[in-house]
């Protein structure tokens, strides 16, 4: 049962997650008939902690609540190596069966601990490459909110740690707890782990004088069918000779690469305009409402109508 949670901060911690935290496992929610959880946020002998926004914060506990609490919870910092002290209450927290849980850049001491390895993990979609070069024993996944294996919860960047706690809670205590504490703190009582973390991924800046041209013709007519025999023919190239300098300069397929560049421009049309899911999967080049609904499903593990609801662009 989970009634005891130990937030550890280290230095130049991240204010906006540890937040996340104190509001999900620190407030006092018991006169609404919800549980209350014993909350500490700690550091090493209970010194002061520089954040990331310029200012300190004084926790009121050294590590000892971590030795013994049912959570023991990471929060991010400048990816700077954990002090020792912090990895061995990590461990011992592991090795007594407690759920350890990171937040963020936080996976880094997790991976430090040896808490990683053999594990699906995550942290934020900016820093997985250097995570998964760190720790190549750990199996980190660069597109997901959270990741639970076993007892080690690791999440992405800012808002995905309340996903990842009202995770833990729900596992704990139950789907109508967590979603009266989702709707207490105005949020959506459920996003799936595997829910994509929305990453932004540009294609690389092509120099290459023969596919430049083509490329920028492409992105200007992504409504229009395109074939690798169409492209081919338009930079006068044997469609095999262009699928391999093509792949050579962007590192993606033809196919890839348009579908990829047709999901960006549907994503921005979804935020910014009010077009229905048929027009704007014509203007992306899908030709249909269902195919646009497939690709997003492949790529983003949402629909178009839920990303639109989360992402709209309100005026």
């Amino acid at each position: 049962m989970l009634r005891s949670v130990a937030v550890i901060a280290m230095q130049e911690v991240a204010v906006f997650e540890l937040g996340v935290l104190c509001e999900l496992f620190g407030y006092d929610r018991t006169p609404e008939g919800l549980p209350g959880y014993e909350f500490s946020v700690c550091s090493v002998g209970g010194a002061p902690v520089p954040t990331h926004s310029g200012f300190a914060i004084t926790p009121s506990h050294d590590l000892t609540p971590a030795w013994t609490a049912d959570l023991v919870a990471v929060v991010p910092n400048d990816i700077q190596d954990a002090p020792p002290e912090i990895l061995e209450v990590l461990r011992h927290a592991h090795d007594r069966g407690a759920w350890v849980m990171s937040v963020c850049t936080g996976a880094f001491a997790l991976g430090e601990a040896g808490l990683l390895d053999d594990r699906r993990c995550t942290t934020h979609w900016r820093h997985t490459d250097r995570l998964a070069d760190r720790f190549p024993a750990a199996k980190v996944d660069p597109g997901v909110l959270y990741v639970a294996d076993g007892t080690v919860l690791t999440s992405a960047g800012t808002a995905a740690a309340i996903d990842c706690g009202l995770h833990l809670i729900r596992e704990e205590q139950g789907s109508a707890v967590a979603a009266q504490i989702a709707r207490r703190m105005v949020v959506p009582p459920h996003r799936d782990g595997g829910q994509a973390q929305f990453i932004e991924t540009p294609m690389p800046t092509v120099s290459c004088e023969t596919l430049q041209p083509l490329l920028t013709h492409l992105l200007e007519t992504l409504d229009r069918e395109h074939t690798v025999e169409t492209m081919a023919a338009l930079v006068h190239l044997a469609p095999r000779t262009f699928a391999r300098r093509f792949r050579a300069e962007t590192g993606a397929t033809p196919h890839d690469w348009l579908t990829g560049q047709r999901v960006l421009l549907a994503r921005r049309l979804l935020e910014d305009t009010e077009l229905g899911v048929d027009v704007i999967a014509g203007k992306a080049g899908f030709g249909s409402a269902q195919t646009l609904r497939h690709h997003f499903g492949q790529r983003l593990s949402t629909t178009p109508q839920s990303y639109r609801s989360t992402f709209k662009t309100k005026a």
